[in-house]
């Protein structure tokens, strides 16, 4: 299957050459290695241990919802429920409503939400993941099913379920860096293949869109950014995304040794994967360098894993070990501030 740019929340350029792809000037002919060692497993001080069963816990109360696409009752029973999660782990919480257009015209009541900790603290990192769930099973391998709705264990589910896990941490235990924990909303509802109106641009990750152009404090700065998507698949693997290869190289080093040196070099590849169009690319742009971790398949037509966009994006398909690679790696980062 080709990929459209328009047609597809993330844009993966594949790993051979294709000419029409050039104007992007991201292309790579073949993987680069980043890194040739992986290193030793070394004990990392006073870092909280993540909990994968907490973290697919809050995964499974989310899928428990159903779907969460914006303007139903299932988005908005979901929306305060990871409101008072955060509150509960001692963050303070707002939550931005944020009406948005999507491609077809509708407007899209869309809600970030926002967990501070440690608001005092000028010195801070930012975590972020999408919570909505996307409206078309449009990459299903049966076309009937492209018009139902996804329920987007995997793709959105998980990293809100490890993100809630690590605020549940920092609850308990703060780092010396504030940390602020956004879930964007309305990410997943770009236009599909089959829309019958005109191709728009950037028509994915509109709530991130939105805050960028009004966050949550005026003159918001982080030292860093990081997004987890996709981050709870069997068989994950990890690649060092282009995007955040432009933009935030020594995060993603940071991030992928701190990652290796914990045993979870069989998650963390140094391959490069493609340029993905994610939450992180609006952030970079706003001027706060992020990166993505976000599971790579080079064996799938998308890039991306089987389930991606299809109504089997279930618990089904979710493994606790991948989970607790990415939650301990991003913990151990947070805490080494």
């Amino acid at each position: 299957m080709s990929i459209n740019m328009f047609n597809r929340k993330r844009m993966f350029v594949p790993l051979l050459c294709v000419a029409g792809l050039l104007l992007f000037q991201l292309v790579s002919c073949k993987n680069k290695t980043v890194s040739s060692s992986v290193q030793e497993s070394v004990p990392v001080v006073d870092v909280p241990v993540f909990n994968a069963d907490s973290a697919y816990s809050y995964m499974q109360k989310q899928v428990d919802f159903g779907y969460r696409i914006p303007n139903t009752p299932e988005h908005l029973a979901t929306a305060s429920y990871l409101a008072s999660e955060l509150n509960r782990h001692g963050a303070e919480v707002q939550v931005q409503d944020a009406d948005v257009v999507a491609f077809d015209g509708t407007v899209l009541h869309a809600k970030n939400i926002i967990g501070i900790f440690s608001p005092e603290k000028t010195d801070r990192i930012l975590l972020f993941a999408h919570w909505d769930s996307r409206p078309f099973a449009d990459n299903d391998p049966d076309e009937a099913n492209h018009r139902k709705p996804v329920l987007g264990a995997n793709d959105g589910a998980s990293g809100v379920g490890a993100l809630l896990e690590i605020a549940r941490q920092i609850g308990m235990k703060s780092p010396q860096v504030g940390v602020d924990i956004i879930f964007f909303d309305a990410e997943d509802y770009g236009q599909p293949y089959f829309s019958t109106h005109s191709e728009v641009q950037d028509s994915w990750a509109l709530g991130t869109q939105y805050w960028v152009r009004r966050p949550h404090r005026p003159g918001y700065r982080a030292r860093f950014g990081i997004l987890l998507d996709m981050v709870g698949g069997e068989n994950a693997v990890f690649a060092r995304e282009k995007a955040s290869l432009q933009y935030a190289p020594g995060i993603v080093d940071k991030v992928w040794k701190k990652a290796q040196s914990l045993g979870y070099g069989k998650y963390f590849s140094d391959n490069e994967g493609g340029y993905i169009i994610d939450d992180h690319v609006y952030v970079n742009k706003m001027g706060i360098p992020s990166i993505d971790i976000i599971q790579y398949d080079a064996s799938s037509d998308s890039g991306f894993n089987p389930q991606w966009h299809t109504v089997h994006d279930t618990m089904d398909h979710i493994d606790k070990e991948t989970l607790k690679a990415v939650g301990q790696t991003v913990l151990a980062v947070i805490y080494n501030e």
